[in-house]
């Protein structure tokens, strides 16, 4: 009886214990409050990068492999990156292998064209001797129907006839031979030409690669902190890597006295970035220091990186400042101030909310929904164009009674309405101009001859297409594409 007693007691302490536990809970729940802010607002893109020299040169490695008809050579020895060398010093030696093959089997080749132009030697030789002794013999013939000739003047006339066509026969192959015998000669000497020719050929490709090997023994042109190359996928060149004669660079000697930061701008931020545009540049590697900059260039055409689906631009940012601590490859976080407004009202993007068209805001205090007219944002906040006051205060979260509370401004949606209606009627009449243009284009070319590969009237080029879908922004969401100074 005692021990149900207990049990009936410590199951009571449990049920109050959660009663107490739910109760506080309930009363304790804190609403995160944010305030609006009227002031100067900075339109910030943010991106990762990573540290370049503005100026570098190249390690590269021996000049004449395609020459040599070496394609690609392996690095067997590569000093650690960060070594600082001087103008000549040992950076990095490269496989002799392949070449050390190649060499002998020109060694090879050479001994067979120098046995070759031999051959060719004797057997010209030979070969005119006998052409020579031919003709000799040919010459003796003509004067043996000579004398038989002038011994016949006396004879019947057939005979005499007779006498007349052996010497002309023996005449005409007299002077065949000696007309066969300068061709044999000119055939002869373009053999031995040609013999000569290829075996001068190895002997020079033999000295060419013996010079190339020479080179296989990479040193420092310069004085300068030795960097590793990368590859097209980004992995750094090091040992058991390859280097080819399009693309010879061992390592790199980079100027740190004027650094880039080489970053990457999802394509939806990207037109937002501009040439000439304030930098702000961390490095991962100093968490305490930072840097300014300015962009200098910007891709037209974008790119996918290796770790990623989405399509980026390179952006190139030059430092202001100059730090010998700075190293290539570094990390760095930038920070592109690409639009400043000045007295603007401003909120946290957690304060604003959305459903379809509507963007809205909490006020503490009021039992409302507000609607507002919204402009740019940064990464932390979003202009207020019109619905909120400075210094108003908002819930950052949304208030269980949310779906009971009344909309508010109705009067600021129908503007934003009205706006997007006449944005869109903007751009509608805009891709009507572009038509009825291509439809005339088209009608003047038909009527000089024809136009375009199977196009009718009416239709529009790829270019008219990808011009109109490039001007047309999305009308839905609830943020505006405009922004009204406060």
């Amino acid at each position: 009886m005692k021990r149900r007693w207990i049990f009936i007691v410590i199951i009571g302490v449990i049920l109050a214990a959660i009663l107490i536990y739910s109760t506080t809970r309930k009363d304790t729940t804190v609403m995160v409050t944010a305030k609006a802010v009227k002031g100067q607002f900075d339109v910030i893109v943010s991106t990762t990068g990573e540290l370049a020299a503005l100026n570098s040169v190249d390690i590269r490695g021996p000049e004449g492999l395609r020459e040599a008809r070496i394609h690609n050579v392996k690095i067997v020895d590569l000093i650690p990156e960060g070594t600082v060398v001087g103008a000549g010093d040992y950076v990095a030696s490269l496989d002799k292998t392949d070449a050390t093959n190649q060499l002998q089997n020109m060694e090879d080749q050479i001994e067979k064209d120098e046995a070759t132009v031999l051959q060719t030697q004797l057997d010209t030789t030979m070969s005119l001797r006998d052409y020579r002794n031919q003709i000799k013999d040919l010459e003796y013939a003509v004067e043996e129907r000579q004398i038989i000739l002038d011994q016949s003047q006396y004879e019947p006339p057939a005979t005499i006839r007779s006498a007349e066509m052996n010497l002309d026969k023996a005449k005409r192959a007299y002077e065949q031979a000696v007309y066969n015998y300068a061709l044999k000669k000119e055939q002869a000497e373009a053999s031995m030409v040609k013999a000569e020719i290829n075996l001068k050929r190895q002997y020079q490709r033999y000295n060419g690669l013996i010079n190339v090997l020479e080179k296989f023994t990479v040193y420092a042109p310069q004085s300068g902190m030795v960097i590793y190359k990368k590859e097209w996928d980004g992995a750094k060149r090091k040992v058991g890597s390859q280097i080819s004669f399009w693309d010879p660079v061992v390592a790199t000697l980079p100027d740190l006295t004027k650094m880039i930061a080489k970053t990457y701008v999802n394509e939806i931020d990207i037109s937002k970035v501009n040439s000439g545009q304030p930098v702000l540049i961390g490095v991962d590697a100093f968490p305490g220091r930072q840097y300014t900059g300015l962009v200098t260039e910007v891709a037209n055409v974008g790119e996918q990186l290796p770790s990623s689906d989405a399509k980026v631009f390179e952006v190139i940012v030059l430092l202001n400042e100059t730090d010998t601590t700075l190293r290539p490859s570094m990390t760095t976080v930038t920070q592109i101030k690409t639009n400043t407004y000045n007295d603007v009202v401003y909120v946290p993007l957690e304060a604003v909310h959305s459903s379809d068209s509507l963007s809205y805001v909490f006020p503490v205090g009021k039992n409302i929904r507000q609607i507002v007219d919204l402009g740019e944002a940064n990464e932390n906040y979003i202009v207020v164009n019109e619905g909120v006051d400075p210094d108003e205060e908002f819930y950052m979260t949304i208030p269980e009674d949310a779906e009971s509370r009344e909309f508010k401004g109705w009067d600021i949606y129908e503007k934003v309405k009205a706006r997007r209606l006449e944005e869109e009627r903007i751009k509608r009449e805009e891709m009507e101009q572009v038509q009825r243009e291509q439809e005339e284009r088209l009608r003047l070319m038909r009527e000089q001859g024809g136009g375009p590969n199977g196009m009718q009237p009416g239709m529009m080029t790829p270019d008219a297409n990808m011009r109109i879908r490039s001007g047309v922004r999305p009308s839905g969401g609830g943020q505006a594409p405009s922004i009204r100074n406060k």
